[in-house]
């Protein structure tokens, strides 16, 4: 236990992050038992608007950091990664949660089946472009922060996520649309479907 404070002592931007991540889905979950539970139609809207905020936060919290002469290391490169993701991730996994906690506490439908065949496709590519778009954000914002800084001993590190955010777009690619593309399994599904 002491090494993660120490950790964090060291690197206090990993406590920035790993509290948006939280605060991300307590905002979730506040925002759906206010909306279910407790009624407040309003407070819910307030609440889950509160997570586009929270990534706000997580961004001005790293350039703030930098600004003031940290040396970045991988969490600031994290914190631009997270916002990207959260970003381009968070309405989809805003609606996820709606639907099953709907569900659960509220007598809605049920959560639509898992796609199969062509349309666990067509999921599997939506989804393979998203990260796409979230690595582009945070290649996007690790390039503002590079900029912003401007010293180039200081952010050097910020340039190694660039690669990295090759290697995620490659490995989803790979283990999501080529992978459902060359499934024979997946086909099979969807015509045993249609009979």
């Amino acid at each position: 236990m002491n090494k993660i404070w120490d950790f964090i002592a060291e690197n206090p931007m990993a406590a920035v992050v790993a509290g948006g991540e939280i605060g991300f889905w307590v905002a979730i979950v506040a925002g759906l038992v206010a909306r279910y539970l407790l009624k407040l139609k309003r407070t819910s809207v307030v609440l889950l608007l509160l997570t586009p905020v929270i990534d706000l936060v997580v961004l001005v919290a790293t350039v703030i950091d930098l600004r003031n002469g940290a040396t970045a290391n991988f969490v600031h490169g994290l914190a631009a990664v997270y916002l990207g993701f959260s970003v381009v991730f968070g309405h989809s996994m805003i609606k996820w949660a709606d639907v099953r906690f709907a569900h659960r506490f509220a007598g809605g439908p049920p959560p639509p089946p898992k796609p199969r065949g062509r349309e666990k496709l067509r999921a599997e590519w939506r989804d393979w472009f998203k990260c796409v778009l979230a690595c582009g954000l945070a290649a996007g914002v690790l390039l503002l922060l590079i900029f912003m800084v401007g010293d180039t001993e200081q952010v050097d590190p910020l340039w190694g996520w660039l690669p990295r955010l090759g290697v995620v777009t490659a490995i989803w690619f790979a283990t999501g649309p080529l992978w459902q593309e060359l499934s024979p399994k997946g086909d099979r599904v969807e015509e045993g479907a249609r009979r």
